[in-house]
């Protein structure tokens, strides 16, 4: 397995320094969303041909794979506008992560928090926002991975497989595992039946996995912690990629560099 990391975790840097930050900490790999992570890129338009180059190359010279680019668009959002705008970036970003040797382009479905009611209304926007772009995923032969998230219209396994069913393409369109994003109710699951279910039915479509972990406050809202620290028990998805993928890519997210180590030694033991 690969241990990599989000890399804005570790703040907005010029391109080389933040490779080279990178290979120190001891990462095999990095999630890169250019506009979050790199000095002189502001949004997906300032992209221009030079950072790809430098890009490429700062990484491929310290030695960090690139598997996800970062391009999370609100795809399912009832309003054309801002759909059409979500497509027509996604599909940019396509041919941006050819350039730069990324392994896919990841991607969310929406961006806030929906009610069912909402799920239900974004889910056929977010259907043809993915057959759009997977038009053009063919074309350039790219991978684009989709992340599900128990309060976007991609909420669960079914709705998974459906996606899945209806492109009929998984060369061409994967999956990002995301536990934290996918336990509802960590008081009350029983972690290894659920984590279980979703590797048995979703595990060939898995390209690579966000590891974080969470507590809740007294109020209920989600509060980043150390890995192992948390409500995510990752003992049976550990005993899955053992099993099953021992070249998966493990990408740390909202990583505190002050712990970095820790979360490294954690990843290791995964």
């Amino acid at each position: 397995m690969k241990i990599g990391v989000r890399a804005h975790d570790y703040g907005k840097m010029e391109i080389e320094k933040l490779a080279r930050v990178l290979k120190s900490e001891g990462y095999h790999a990095a999630q890169l969303a250019l506009p979050k992570a790199f000095a002189g890129i502001d949004s997906y338009a300032d992209i221009m041909p030079s950072h790809l180059e430098r890009i490429r190359k700062a990484f491929e010279e310290n030695e960090i794979e690139i598997p996800v680019f970062g391009c999370y668009m609100d795809l399912g959002n009832p309003d054309p506008q801002v759909r059409s705008n979500a497509v027509k970036t996604l599909k940019q970003c396509l041919a941006y992560s050819r350039e730069i040797g990324a392994k896919m382009v990841g991607t969310e479905t929406a961006y806030p928090r929906l009610n069912r009611e909402e799920k239900e209304i974004w889910h056929p926007y977010m259907m043809d926002s993915i057959k759009r772009v997977m038009e053009e995923a063919v074309r350039l032969d790219v991978k684009l991975a989709i992340e599900p998230v128990y309060w976007h219209p991609l909420e669960n396994v079914d709705v998974v497989l459906d996606v899945m069913d209806q492109i009929g393409d998984e060369e061409h369109l994967r999956m990002i595992f995301d536990a934290s994003n996918l336990l509802e109710h960590p008081d009350t699951t029983d972690q290894k039946a659920y984590w279980s279910g979703w590797l048995e039915k979703t595990g060939r479509y898995i390209e690579a996995m966000h590891i974080k972990d969470f507590t809740l406050n007294k109020d209920g809202q989600y509060c980043p912690a150390l890995l192992g620290e948390g409500v995510i028990q990752y003992e049976t998805i550990s005993e899955w990629l053992h099993e099953n993928r021992l070249d998966m890519y493990l990408l740390r997210e909202e990583m505190n560099p002050a712990e970095a180590q820790k979360d490294i030694d954690f990843l290791k033991k995964m």
